[in-house]
């Protein structure tokens, strides 16, 4: 699919229901990863349940990207083995497992555990699901849809907030237990990756796949089109060396790793699981820390799902050049408030409306490129016979990154101050806006076959 321009004969609904039934495993990953922002203060306020301190608590964010960096270098070839489908239904048993667990815990090592558990299926998830919907989502559409994947996690985070703010721990785990369930009925319907069966050299259901995503009568030139690519792709003996000794794939893994080291380096994973916290602290009248968070994941549900429509029109460079650079502006204001709060208590008074709104700001520069291009190129950058090793390299630095982020977060705001790592964060952003000039390429209505060529010549173009 992604492979092909396709005609106007076709329809895209049915790749559209495809990629949204694909992205529930993606929304249960939200509600697991944000699953600390509203309740890590239960966990240390609510006594009679958990005797946790909030040293423990603090931890808890951390062992999820762990476990996801430690499942990304194990189940790579999974996709490859048994399918993007099927890896993608096997999603429901780890997610399924943190809810039953939670149920039940009491104590912080049971917790640790679940969390650990949550990164393994996070592991398997990043490796399945953007080759899944690049795959499956014809140029024209992957620029809109191929951010499910993004818009279903932001969702989540929003989802979670609100669930938080009205049900327990044990009400809250009941409720998003459904979800992995619904997730693996839902999706046994629907459709396996026609590029996996061409590598699998099943042409007929290859051939079955492309119509049913198509709704094409006459599918052939579609057909031996992707085949024709698929089978040059593959022809590339996809050994670990070949991430680097291969131009097209050298530069793949240097823009993939960098856009996801941008990203996080934005302080995205650790807004998202300490937002309520980062409100607590910083003592606004204005909005309780409950209420702070929802507003601030509302927003970014929706502006990053506005943003995902028109993102092929402004260009996937030039939007992330733009965002990157508002990202870090905005990151060094809430700095200097920080900075200022805690040395003047005057403004505490005058400026206690500043936090929310600088978020706000955030939420509409982060979602325009930033926070958006880092899965959806990942589901386009690799060739087939190289895309699992390169998303396991990718997703086990993802991994070791949002866990630096966090422990940047926790020793910087307990030895210096809540100002300090937004002062790094913006540094680190800033430094992203500059490097991307020479890194990020444009991949706007390609084909995946024209993106490797592409990659093979020049970076930028």
């Amino acid at each position: 699919m992604g492979s092909y321009k396709g005609d106007q004969s076709g329809k895209h609904w049915p790749q559209i229901i495809a990629i949204i039934v694909a992205c529930i495993p993606g929304l249960s990953s939200a509600l697991l990863f944000s699953w600390p922002s509203p309740f890590l203060l239960v966990l240390t306020n609510d006594k009679s349940r958990y005797n946790i301190s909030e040293n423990e608590a603090t931890l808890i964010p951390i062992f999820l990207p762990i476990g996801m960096s430690i499942s990304s270098m194990l189940f790579f070839r999974l996709p490859d083995k048994i399918g993007r489908k099927y890896t993608l239904l096997l999603l429901s048993i780890p997610q399924g497992a943190f809810w039953i667990i939670t149920i039940f815990a009491r104590d912080i090592y049971s917790i640790y555990v679940s969390r650990f558990i949550c990164g393994i299926a996070d592991g398997i998830m990043y490796a399945a699901l953007p080759t899944y919907i690049g795959e499956v989502a014809s140029p024209k559409i992957r620029g809109t849809w191929g951010n499910g994947q993004t818009c279903s996690f932001n969702f989540g985070f929003l989802l979670i907030n609100i669930l938080g703010s009205y049900f327990t721990i044990q009400q809250t785990a009941y409720i998003c237990l459904t979800l992995p369930s619904l997730s693996a009925i839902l999706f046994l319907w629907m459709p396996e990756s026609p590029y996996y069966y061409l590598m699998k050299g099943q042409d007929g259901n290859a051939r079955t796949t492309l119509r049913w995503l198509t709704r094409k009568g006459d599918i052939e030139s579609d057909f031996v089109q992707l085949k024709r690519d698929v089978e040059r792709q593959i022809s590339e003996t996809g050994k670990w060396r070949d991430l680097y000794k291969i131009t097209s794939n050298r530069k793949a893994i240097f823009c993939s790793v960098f856009l996801r080291f941008a990203q996080q380096f934005a302080g995205i994973a650790v807004f998202e699981t300490y937002i309520q916290y980062i409100f607590d602290k910083s003592m606004s009248e204005s909005f309780t820390p409950q209420m702070s968070a929802i507003i601030f994941s509302a927003l970014l549900w929706i502006v990053m799902s506005g943003f995902s429509v028109v993102l092929d029109k402004m260009g996937r460079r030039k939007a992330f050049i733009w965002s990157s650079f508002s990202c870090a502006i905005v990151l060094l204001a809430e700095c200097l408030y920080f900075y200022f709060e805690e040395s003047a208590t005057h403004l505490k008074i005058n400026l206690q409306w500043f936090p929310l709104t600088a978020f706000i700001i955030y939420v509409i520069t982060y979602s325009a490129g930033i926070g958006l291009l880092p899965s959806l190129m990942a589901s386009e950058l690799f060739s087939a016979s190289i895309k699992g090793k390169g998303l396991a390299v990718t997703n086990f630095l993802l991994g070791v990154i949002v866990t630096s982020t966090a422990l940047i977060f926790q020793y910087l705001t307990a030895t210096v101050g809540l100002y300090s790592p937004f002062a790094v964060f913006s540094a680190l952003t800033f430094t992203s806006f500059a490097v991307s000039f020479f890194i990020v390429p444009e991949t706007k209505g390609k084909t995946l076959e024209e993106i490797q060529q592409g990659l093979k010549k020049d970076i930028k173009s």
